[in-house]
């Protein structure tokens, strides 16, 4: 199978016709053979239902429907490992990685490239954000072992040795944007503008974007545990300065607030490593698998890697 097109989904009832139009759109002319793997991730709404319709309107259309809401990580390693095309794309339901750069993205895999990502712009996007990521960009760059391109998100498209590679990562924690840059490989580049969701609204909380900025930090290297130090050292001695310099009760109250802080510092870094050590002791499978669409038999010397366990 020339692609296979890997997109998670969670409660887009309303804009799967819309990707379903826009990829048989988009592909026309261009791609001949491919299929679309719908990855419910535990959707509340009627996700399933419509993917199961799409299915038996368009034998190109199948779906994977997880037992409960896992994640996108998740929800994005199931569609690859049931993905059976010798080149991989991800990309999202809510018609923000528009499908219409697909055929540019083929192309110049064909090139010679085992990756081609799709970097946006961030025109159209709010203020606060657009500061918030170009920081976290600036301070991914010189703490993590791998270089993240500001910008590049997971849409992408990739070679099936791109993506066997993936696979082969054993991690529990998985962080992709990071993933994808440390298998390494030759990649190209596809610019396109900020493009707004085709509907419902982003399900990214501040406090979901905090959480996944952190696993990327914490998901590549131990330098956090450095500046822990130092710094429990740096305010180790203001502490002990400020003792020297204060009398009686308030050199006291100095010193112990100082170590206090270092303290509950050291234990946060201590403890997010602790805890991703225990989560991959546990050895949890990443999801589980309720239900899926028709698998299609495969074509005469066919390469076919996808599988359909209940447990992966």
């Amino acid at each position: 199978m020339h692609l296979s097109i890997v997109v998670p989904c969670f409660n887009e009832e309303h804009g799967l016709q819309r990707l379903r139009d826009a990829l048989v759109e988009a592909l026309s002319g261009h791609v001949r053979d491919y299929e679309v793997i719908l990855v419910d991730d535990g959707s509340t709404d009627r996700t399933l239902s419509e993917a199961r319709r799409l299915s038996e309107h368009d034998p190109r259309f199948r779906y994977v429907s997880l037992s409960r809401n896992f994640g996108k990580e998740p929800a994005m390693l199931c569609g690859l490992r049931h993905a059976c095309g010798n080149r991989v794309a991800l990309l999202d339901a809510d018609l923000q990685h528009p499908p219409r750069l697909l055929p540019r993205m083929l192309v110049l895999l064909d090139t010679g490239y085992d990756q081609v990502v799709a970097r946006r712009s961030r025109s159209g996007e709010r203020a606060w954000r657009t500061a918030a990521s170009r920081a976290y960009y600036r301070l991914a760059s010189r703490w993590l072992d791998v270089r993240l391109q500001d910008g590049a998100g997971d849409y992408r498209v990739l070679s099936r040795r791109a993506v066997d590679a993936l696979l082969s990562l054993p991690e529990h924690h998985r962080f992709s944007k990071g993933l994808f840059a440390w298998i390494g490989f030759d990649t190209g580049w596809v610019t396109y503008r900020n493009v707004p969701r085709e509907t419902g609204e982003s399900r990214w909380r501040l406090s979901d974007l905090v959480d996944h900025g952190i696993d990327g930090l914490t998901a590549f290297n131990d330098k956090p545990l450095r500046p822990a130090i130092y710094l429990g050292l740096l305010v180790a001695g203001l502490g002990g300065l400020l003792a020297a310099l204060a009398d009686g009760e308030k050199r006291w109250a100095a010193l112990l607030l100082g170590l206090g802080g270092v303290h509950l510092l050291v234990l946060g870094v201590l403890g997010e490593y602790v805890g991703r050590g225990y989560a991959e002791s546990r050895r949890r499978p990443h999801y589980l698998v309720k239900e899926t669409g028709p698998v299609p038999d495969p074509l005469p010397g066919e390469h076919r890697v996808c599988t359909a366990g209940l447990v992966s």
